[in-house]
């Protein structure tokens, strides 16, 4: 895979017209919230979220919220694609696997802070659409594949870090589990009962975090 791209900002006028919501975004959504990693903020200010929402709604790009894509997908709200990845704490040389890559927005912020993705997509249309993106935009490090996000992607395994956009039924799947690197975190919202939160697996651990909302992670068949 080729090398991610950089995730160096800029202090200098670009001519850009989303690059002041954008230096909002990081400094009101999720630096007041408790995003801390300088890498994970550069990577929320350099990757252009206009880019992958449908164009009737890129002047809500860098609104506080989930956005519908089509395919009854959303993109995840910025600080939840900024959680995540901190939750992940990424050196730089990892391999990682993103479930349920959607438009491919967390895949190309995921991208800026390791060696390469490898993003699973289950809507055939949502991932030709996000490869061709990912592509347009110069995530070249960023593989999109469609199938069974609960399976991974074996042939690729062990991951340095497993990130999962659909929520998973009482844990995380056993698949996942088995394709982490000693050491590596997987981050996967899963529900128990009414109760629907982050959770961290690491090592044979897990810790709880945030509560959260995303869409169910269908599996199989389903």
């Amino acid at each position: 895979m080729s090398p991610p791209r950089s995730g160096t900002t800029s202090t200098e006028p670009t001519g850009d017209p989303y690059e002041r919501p954008r230096s909002r975004m990081v400094a009101r959504q999720l630096v007041r919230r408790g995003i801390g990693d300088p890498r994970v903020l550069a990577a929320m200010a350099s990757v252009p979220r206009e880019e992958f929402v449908p164009d009737d709604r890129r002047r809500d790009a860098y609104r506080d919220g989930a956005l519908r894509i089509g395919g009854g997908q959303t993109i995840s709200q910025p600080w939840v694609v900024a959680f995540m990845a901190q939750l992940l704490e990424l050196r730089g040389t990892e391999l990682v696997l993103e479930v349920g890559t959607g438009s491919g927005y967390a895949a190309a912020v995921l991208s800026e802070l390791c060696a390469g993705v490898i993003a699973i997509e289950r809507d055939p249309a949502l991932a030709d659409a996000a490869s061709t993106r990912l592509d347009k935009l110069g995530y070249a490090s960023v593989e999109v594949r469609t199938g069974d996000g609960a399976r991974g992607a074996p042939d690729q395994a062990p991951f340095g870090g497993i990130s999962v956009a659909a929520v998973a039924q009482n844990d995380a799947p056993r698949a996942l589990r088995e394709q982490l690197a000693p050491g590596a975190a997987l981050i996967c919202p899963v529900r128990a009962g009414d109760d629907e939160r982050l959770i961290r697996i690491r090592d044979g651990g897990w810790e709880p975090f945030s509560a959260v909302r995303f869409v169910p992670l269908v599996t199989g068949d389903g």
